[in-house]
């Protein structure tokens, strides 16, 4: 592969989920939740009308259920993205809510995750839908912004282990600054106590990992290279290998 920017080869998490290593499948479950816990959420309140503390019971369903009863092992790569199969099966499950609800238990006893719901109802309730916004493509738009933020969760971390802590405030500044007019580099230089070529390098380095780590994550989440082409132009603007 070329361009030195495609992030190297890494199981997707439909392959990870079935590895014999616990870690592994631990770590795959922990991307998928993070990536589409606020997708799913979203769009069982939105397009099957549910209150929250319902949404909130059936989306640790999906994720208990994606687990005993493998639905991925279902997924095929040359028919949907794996997004779109993952919303199909958050469908059924939203369809036979009635039937999950007689269960003694729900989610086949599996632990409960530990999600931020309350704060996903208050911003689900703050962000009226636009009033052509059909239910998939606000799926879409989520799961979008949960890639993201995961990546720059991972990207805040990565930054910081190499030493590089000054690196991700410049990228909020001048990158997630919502509008806003960023600072010269010379103010930013200014205001962190560092140089005018400080600030240029930290910078290139952020928005280098950021594309890196995204990537990244989309490897991750994408059932074929074909998809992560697709996911990678949609999301980043570019066309990989």
């Amino acid at each position: 592969m070329t361009g030195g920017f495609f992030p190297p080869t890494r199981a997707s998490v439909v392959e990870a989920l079935r590895s014999g290593d616990a870690a592994e499948r631990e770590r795959a479950l922990g991307t998928l939740v993070a990536a589409y816990w606020r997708p799913v959420y979203r769009h069982v309140r939105r397009k099957w009308g549910k209150e929250h503390e319902e949404a909130a019971d059936l989306t640790q369903d999906f994720f208990a259920e994606l687990l005993t009863r493998d639905l991925l092992a279902r997924y095929d790569a040359r028919k949907a993205r794996l997004r779109t199969y993952l919303r199909l099966c958050v469908d059924g499950l939203a369809a036979n809510a009635a039937k999950a609800a007689s269960r003694q238990k729900r989610g086949g006893g599996a632990a409960p995750l530990s999600l931020d719901f309350e704060g996903a109802r208050e911003e689900l309730e703050r962000r009226a839908p636009g009033s052509d916004e059909t239910p998939e493509r606000a799926f879409e738009t989520e799961w979008a912004r949960s890639v993201l933020a995961l990546a720059l969760e991972r990207l805040a971390v990565a930054l910081e282990g190499r030493g590089k802590g000054i690196a991700y405030p410049l990228f909020e500044i001048c990158e997630l600054g919502a509008g806003t007019a960023a600072p010269s580099y010379a103010e930013l230089a200014e205001r962190f106590g560092v140089s005018v070529s400080d600030v240029t390098n930290g910078l290139s380095l952020a928005r280098r990992e950021f594309r890196r780590t995204v990537l990244d994550l989309l490897r991750e989440l994408t059932g074929s290279e074909e998809e992560l082409r697709l996911e990678a132009r949609a999301l980043l603007g570019i066309d990989v290998p």
